[in-house]
């Protein structure tokens, strides 16, 4: 109605159970209600999980996690995956080797390990173990010693981002500046979290 009348209300929900669900405000049709409900029915009042494959990279993440640290939800569906695909267990298997070897800074293993990364029928880890090889003694000393390249890995990191961010549009003075500022923000936080306050 024009001039500023009551607008025209809501159609009601259609259907047998239009009344109750109306009352309670719902206003949309009974047929969706009925989709929900019935996954309801058939578990005896639960919902029904909602399962879906994971991606690649959710697998990924569950593979290099810790066993310790992993959730019990991605504990079960990674036993699932490795029952339907024993190579990737496999998978999983040598990646805890080497993550023993980090942890331990024990590089003795590693050509014996390479060998069985060369030798597992994956041509991408195949590739891999190349690679390792061909700079092997570089791989051993990330492996022995408690030294690493990860803050200068994080400063280029920042200046790679903060390019991204002013895309063009800011000159080397202004690109300077927001570099110092964020390394002094850094070393300020990893002191705080060093402190014992």
């Amino acid at each position: 109605m024009a001039g500023g009348g009551p607008s025209s209300p809501v159609p009601p929900a259609h259907g047998p159970c239009a009344l109750p669900l109306a009352a309670k405000g719902y206003r949309g049709h009974c047929h969706r209600v009925k989709v929900a409900v019935a996954s309801w029915r058939e578990t005896k009042g639960t919902p029904a999980p909602q399962t879906h494959a994971p991606s690649p990279l959710q697998v990924a993440r569950w593979i290099i996690a810790p066993p310790e640290r992993r959730h019990l939800d991605a504990q079960e569906r990674l036993r699932l995956l490795f029952a339907h695909c024993p190579e990737l267990a496999d998978i999983h298997e040598m990646v805890r080797e080497f993550a023993a070897m980090l942890d331990q800074h024990d590089a003795i293993e590693l050509p014996g390990w390479l060998e069985q990364l060369a030798t597992c029928g994956h041509p991408t880890l195949a590739g891999l173990a190349k690679g390792i090889r061909e700079d092997q003694d570089a791989a051993v000393q990330g492996i022995i010693t408690a030294y690493s390249s990860g803050m200068n890995e994080g400063r280029v990191t920042d200046v790679k981002l903060q390019k991204r961010i002013t895309a063009g549009c800011a000159g080397i003075p202004l690109l300077r500046q927001r570099v110092v500022l964020i390394a002094h923000l850094r070393r300020r936080y990893s002191d705080r979290a060093t402190s014992p306050w």
